[in-house]
């Protein structure tokens, strides 16, 4: 299923595709179990209480360390080494890759579509998902956290990956699963493509605006196929 909510300059801008990029946890890999159960450990071990789940998945898609100087500013850094201990030693444990993604990534690869990822995710981590799903080698650029000062929902790291493709922004998708990803993706003006299997609830995902949705990455393909028929 895909719905078209910015149809002329969307599908125009579509048929002279450039680039694919996408966000990482919640589109390309399915950590939204490990993200929940590293939040609820570390505010129950660093705050002695566990922070809702409403509360502290409302932001992701954006920089640890800024999530948790927002929820805890006196117990920011420690919230956030905790945290990164527990999930790396549980990433491989609950991440888990979502069906269908290596298989549209290698259609898109095939069909000689660059593609590349823009994260909030801190290096280390990215990495250590990017590697254990294969994704790599489908990569022309990744941008993570460490890579850029100024973080989604702002569009510059969406610009600063397009500009490492050679690509203009505006003849790139981004597929996000988070409002923070539309936002960047339509304040940038790229085509955003709401991924609705990831961590948010459609009627999150969409409030910045988008182009087009998807109820899964195997739609994908034939959505991209637009911009060669």
């Amino acid at each position: 299923m895909t719905r078209e909510t910015d149809m002329p300059p969307a599908a125009e801008r579509l048929r002279r595709l450039q680039a694919a990029l996408f966000d990482l946890d919640g589109t390309l890999i399915d950590t939204v179990e490990l993200i929940r159960v590293s939040f609820r450990f570390a505010t129950r071990a660093v705050l002695g209480y566990e922070l809702p789940d409403e509360v502290t998945m409302a932001n992701v898609g954006q920089p640890l360390a800024r999530q948790f100087r927002d929820m805890a500013p006196d117990h920011a850094e420690e919230l956030l080494r905790v945290y990164r201990e527990f999930n790396m030693e549980h990433h491989d444990e609950l991440a888990k890759a979502y069906p269908g993604t290596l298989e549209a990534l290698a259609e898109l690869h095939a069909r000689g579509i660059p593609m590349g990822i823009v994260t909030s995710k801190g290096t280390e981590a990215a990495n250590r998902g990017i590697d254990r799903f294969g994704l790599r080698p489908f990569m022309q650029a990744i941008v993570t956290a460490d890579d850029v000062e100024i973080h989604k929902p702002d569009p510059f790291p969406l610009r600063f990956a397009a500009t490492l493709m050679g690509s203009e922004l505006g003849y790139c998708i981004y597929v996000g699963d988070s409002p923070h990803d539309m936002q960047a993706a339509v304040s940038g003006g790229a085509i955003a493509v709401a991924a609705l299997w990831g961590a948010f609830p459609r009627d999150e995902v969409v409030v910045p605006g988008t182009s087009f949705e998807l109820c899964s990455i195997s739609e994908l393909p034939a959505l991209v196929g637009q911009s060669i028929d």
